[in-house]
């Protein structure tokens, strides 16, 4: 049987590793820009930190874990014999693979309160699963790269990743549309239709409506004992165009009674104000029906589209004021935001935008001859290094031909040769593999044409 990986799951070889490494650069070198600092966390988290955090479907998603040894010995016969999964599970897993980087975050706050300095602003880089459905653009094993900032409540920190999104776009060269919206505002659409209730509910389904359209979210609302008259006051909201100050003023009459709506209209027009006089690149645009999935946002949320491909969100994120509370830690706000490291190496990949230079190629192979220009090599190998170029020595005696087309697989531009002649002269030949050209030449006139 040939061996394979788990659906949803990839292996990258050393040029696709280049491409993650360039990616993952980039948007580390804005978050330091910005004040931000790395920290990791365990790839498994215990359950009962995950669970419970992201909604029903949520929990479905998180990829649980057998506990060690004979996990099935101490479980009740009476459960065994139900063959009830969801009663199981808890008997027999403790632990789970982190869904995202955010609640770990959490747990991480409230776990080292004493030790870090508030507001903390963090960035995280590392893999999360989910058991979901694996299609384009959508993994079961995917990085993401977080930059949240606990501890404050001002909106300049909204600013600050909306800046960070600008930036990190601009360089890779994407262009991208930037959805806002808050939670409040949703949460006040939901208070004017009658059902406050069933925020969560409405929240799902309008999500939604990109991928399913009107009728279908028409449809889940419904299902979901959304009244027919309170979906019929929805449609206004969900059809909404023109400007993002047409759009406010149109939200602000229809959540004119409704408290917290207003609370949330007041906190967009303060981060519209702010970004402004900034003249960012990015088109920044007001989408009320965006509700960022998740249950515990209860802010300003952001998602961050692609303009010139069909792809998911390739960003998002927003603040949480209850999150670390779950964790017994009260009153600390928080906002973040999410880059998918996996659908931004496609779009760059689909777009052919990755600089020349992001692939890291060795830059120069010694080919020689026999054993005693190997030995010659290794002293100019050595200076080269410590140059900071890339070199290899071919470690085998073998045909020249075999030497220069490892160079060339490798799509190594230089190679030196070593043969009797050039270490009687104290040089190697240098050959361009690109056009051909050789020149004798001694060290420090290498080292001037490989930099």
């Amino acid at each position: 049987m040939k061996p394979s990986i788990p659906k949803g799951t990839r292996d990258f070889s050393p040029a696709e590793m280049a491409k993650r490494n360039y990616i993952f650069d980039t948007i580390k070198s804005v978050f330091r820009l910005y004040g931000f600092q790395q920290i990791e966390t365990p790839a498994l988290e215990n359950l009962s930190t995950l669970m419970g955090k992201y909604g029903e479907e949520g929990d479905k998603l998180l990829f649980k874990i057998l506990n060690s040894g004979d996990f099935l010995s101490k479980v009740d016969d009476a459960i065994l014999n139900e063959k009830n999964s969801l009663k199981l599970t808890p008997a027999i897993s403790e632990k789970g693979l982190r869904y995202d980087l955010t609640v770990p975050f959490a747990r991480f706050v409230v776990q080292h309160q004493n030790e870090i300095t508030f507001p903390f602003k963090r960035y995280q880089i590392q893999p999360v699963w989910r058991a979901d459905r694996p299609q384009k653009g959508r993994y079961r094993e995917f990085y993401q790269c977080d930059a949240d900032v606990v501890g404050s409540d001002s909106l300049y920190n909204e600013v600050d990743l909306i800046q960070i999104i600008d930036e990190i776009f601009k360089r890779f060269q994407i262009n991208v549309t930037i959805k806002i919206n808050n939670r409040k505002i949703l949460s006040g659409i939901a208070e004017v239709i009658g059902q406050a209730d069933k925020i969560i509910d409405i929240t799902v389904a309008i999500d939604k409506l990109d991928k399913i359209g009107i009728e279908n979210v028409n449809k889940e609302l419904l299902e979901k004992g959304i009244s027919e008259e309170g979906i019929e006051k929805l449609q206004p909201i969900l059809m909404l165009h023109g400007t993002n100050e047409e759009k406010l003023s149109t939200i602000k009459q229809v959540l004119s009674l409704s408290t917290i709506g207003l609370k949330g209209v007041s906190e967009i027009e303060t981060i519209f104000n702010l970004i402004t006089p900034l003249q960012l690149q990015t088109k920044i645009e007001l989408d009320l029906t965006l509700a960022r999935g998740l249950n515990y946002y209860t802010g300003a949320i952001f998602e961050v589209k692609a303009q010139d491909v069909e792809m998911g969100s390739i960003s998002g994120g927003g603040r949480y004021d209850n999150l670390t509370g779950v964790f017994g830690l009260e009153g600390v706000s928080g906002v973040g935001i999410s880059f998918g490291a996996d659908r931004i190496y496609d779009v760059l990949n689909m777009l052919d935008l990755y600089p020349k230079n992001s692939i890291d190629n060795t830059q120069l192979l010694f080919v020689c001859f026999g054993e005693n220009e190997q030995q010659y090599a290794m002293q100019w190998i050595q200076q080269l290094r410590q140059k900071n170029i890339s070199v290899e020595l071919y470690p085998e005696v073998a045909k020249i031909k075999k030497q220069m087309t490892y160079a060339n697989n490798k799509a190594i531009p230089y190679v030196a040769i070593v043969g009797e002649d050039e270490m009687k002269q104290n040089k190697v030949m240098l050959k361009n593999m690109i056009d051909g050209q050789q020149t004798l030449v001694n060290i420090d006139e290498l080292i001037n044409l490989i930099q």
